[in-house]
């Protein structure tokens, strides 16, 4: 069964609205570099303001704005070309990224499933909880496979893009971080997406292995996830 016409009508007038709020958020952070304004916080306020005034619901937003999830695959793999330019660097650090990699995305699950136990969560929440801290793409699949809540790990994740943007800029400043692959892989693994952004803005070795680090986090958790709920189940 086609789409009525004023669902399509909906889904391109929210479509847009999504596209212009992060355009807008986006000329915002560029004049005023600060985390407090990054378009993963701007761009949602403007469209939760926007979706109370118009009394819009969620299942009519996300039904019309779907397609732009499902480009968010596509924009991952984008990523493949920093990390070819400086495919030497990465070919020399490789073993330190692995190990690093997969310790990191070890401690980021089973420390937010231990939180999510200390503060008495449901087991959807748990679960939706577990993939926060892959790139969204591979978080919604592993949320899909575990059992939790895509819609709710996909929040999950922009808080922990945002916060770990935030607070890689504070041990930035704390930590005696001097090369390139300490400051890409800090914000690759602690805030993904939005941490290769910051990374890149460091420097573009260390936008590369941001990068690196963010692509090879969600294979290891994709593959990882499932055991570990078998586990601690």
């Amino acid at each position: 069964m086609l789409p009525s016409a004023d669902i399509l009508a909906n889904g391109a007038l929210w479509s847009v609205a999504t596209i212009a709020a992060y355009l807008v958020a986006r000329a915002l952070y560029r004049r005023v570099h600060h985390w407090a304004l990054s378009p993963l916080i701007v761009a949602p306020a403007i469209l939760v303001a926007a979706a109370l005034a118009t009394q819009v619901g969620y299942a009519p937003y996300i039904a019309g704005t779907h397609w732009l999830m499902l480009a968010l695959g596509p924009a991952t793999v984008a990523f493949a070309l920093p990390i070819y330019e400086h495919r030497a660097t990465i070919r020399r650090l490789w073993p330190v990224l692995l190990v690093g990699v997969v310790v990191g995305s070890g401690i980021a699950m089973l420390s937010a499933w231990g939180l999510a136990l200390a503060f008495g969560l449901s087991d959807s929440l748990r679960l939706s909880l577990l993939p926060r801290s892959m790139s969204m793409p591979f978080a919604l699949i592993v949320a899909e496979d575990v059992g939790g809540v895509p819609d709710l790990t996909a929040v999950f994740v922009v808080l922990t893009a945002v916060v770990g943007v935030a607070v890689g800029e504070i041990l930035l400043k704390w930590l005696p971080l001097t090369s390139s692959l300490a400051r890409g892989s800090l914000f690759g693994m602690g805030a993904h997406g939005a941490g290769v952004a910051k990374a890149n803005e460091i420097g573009g070795e260390e936008g590369s292995i941001a990068g690196l680090v963010m692509v090879l986090s969600g294979v290891v958790n994709v593959l990882a996830a499932p055991l570990i709920v078998l586990l601690i189940r």
